[in-house]
Parts: C-alpha cells; sequence; structure tokens
C-alpha cells in the first residue's frame, strides 16, 4: 500500500518506517527535519521536509496516498496544541486530496473506562496519570474530538498503554472502545505492528483501539 507516516522521527514513527518497509509498503515520511531520520531508513522512502500544521504544505505527501498515519506527539510537559494541531492540517490536507483511511496514535491513559480495574479505573489514571501528563492528555482529548466529528474520513483512534522500546512481542492484546485490563505497556514495536494491521481492516473504521503488550 502507498503510506504517509507524520511524526515519522518519533520511536513510534521509525517503526512504522521499518515495519512497513519490511511489508513491502511504499512509504512516504513527512518531517521538518530529513536529517534526523537514520540514513539506513531515508533512502528506502520518500521524505517530504514540510511545515506540518500547514494544510497546503503537507498535502502533496498525502496526495494519491490509500492510508495516513499519525505518530505525533509532543516531547514537552507544558501546554501543548501539537496534536490538535496537526491533526486539523492532517484532515484538511486529506480532504483537498480527496484521501479517507486515517490512524492517530492517542493513549490509553486517556480516560477511564468499564474495561480498567477498580484501582486503574478510579485511582491510577484519574489521580495520577491524567495529572502528571495534564497538558499533553488535553491535546490529546481535543484531537480526538475534532477526528471524531469528521464523518467524511475513516478513521481509527489507535491508545497504546505506557510506551517502552522493548521490541515486539507478537502477543499484544486489543481491546474496542475499552481500556485493557491489566495492560500497563506496549512497546513502540507492537503499536506499530497494531497500526499496520489496521490499516486494512475496515471493522475498525470509527472505533478506538486499545494496544497493549
Amino acid at each position: 500500500m502507498k503510506i504517509t507516516v507524520f511524526g515519522a522521527t518519533g520511536g513510534t514513527g521509525l517503526e512504522l518506517l521499518r515495519q512497513g518497509l519490511e511489508q513491502g509498503h511504499d512509504l512516504t515520511a513527512v518531517v521538518r527535519d530529513a536529517g534526523r531520520l537514520p540514513a539506513g531508513l531515508r533512502d528506502r522512502l520518500d521524505v517530504a521536509e514540510a511545515d506540518i500544521m500547514n494544510p497546503a504544505a503537507i498535502a502533496p505527501a498525502i496526495k494519491g496516498r490509500d492510508a495516513v498515519l499519525s505518530a505525533m506527539g509532543s516531547r514537552e510537559r507544558g501546554p501543548t496544541t501539537v496534536q490538535a494541531g496537526s491533526i486539523t492540517a492532517i484532515t484538511a490536507a486529506m480532504r483537498q486530496e480527496g484521501a479517507r483511511r486515517l490512524l492517530m496514535v492517542s493513549a490509553a491513559g486517556l480516560e477511564a473506562d468499564a474495561g480498567d480495574g477498580p484501582f486503574t479505573r478510579y485511582v491510577l489514571k484519574p489521580l495520577v496519570i491524567q495529572r502528571l501528563f495534564r497538558h499533553s492528555y488535553a491535546d490529546l482529548a481535543n484531537a480526538e474530538r475534532l477526528l471524531r466529528a469528521t464523518t467524511d474520513l475513516d478513521w481509527t483512534i489507535v491508545r497504546p498503554a505506557r510506551l517502552t522500546d522493548d521490541g515486539r512481542t507478537n502477543a499484544y492484546r486489543t481491546a474496542y472502545d475499552l481500556s485493557i485490563r491489566g495492560g500497563f505497556k506496549t512497546t513502540r514495536a507492537d503499536v506499530a505492528d497494531c497500526m499496520l494491521r489496521l490499516v486494512g481492516d475496515r471493522a475498525s473504521i470509527g472505533h478506538v483501539i486499545s494496544v497493549a503488550s
């Protein structure tokens, strides 16, 4: 498939590139600085340097693509609009180019639900995780609201637990529209594997998919 990846220089984005190339996909990485991509990857894919917050600048990288994957994230602990701003630009560019399939990485700690155990649901998430990451989670929540409000895109939101670099496990769990009980961490490699599997999964459209290693 022809796939465009945003957030390609981050941990999950790099895994998407590596695994996507292994699977034979035609990849385009949209980045601010191509020099941040490892040379071994950069030479095997199309790279577009662009202002990710500018729909007109990123539209050429989306034209004619089968799917768009966003692994955008903020490295700041303070107030941020990276997630909401990037998803606004990406969806605008997709509409301009007639693209439909979009998957976005979010976070399992964003909200508690019936899938969580009592401690996680009533203590860990609301009193610890959501306070510690309140700025980035507020941005993620806004990005999710914007995406859920679209009616002309085939979107899927992927919510991993705490991200690690432990490598692919080939044994991760997923759940539709619920958290995963006991799912406290997810490797970035498993997130990438899950997203690439979901690209062609029509049943996942319009759903939030939790993933835990």
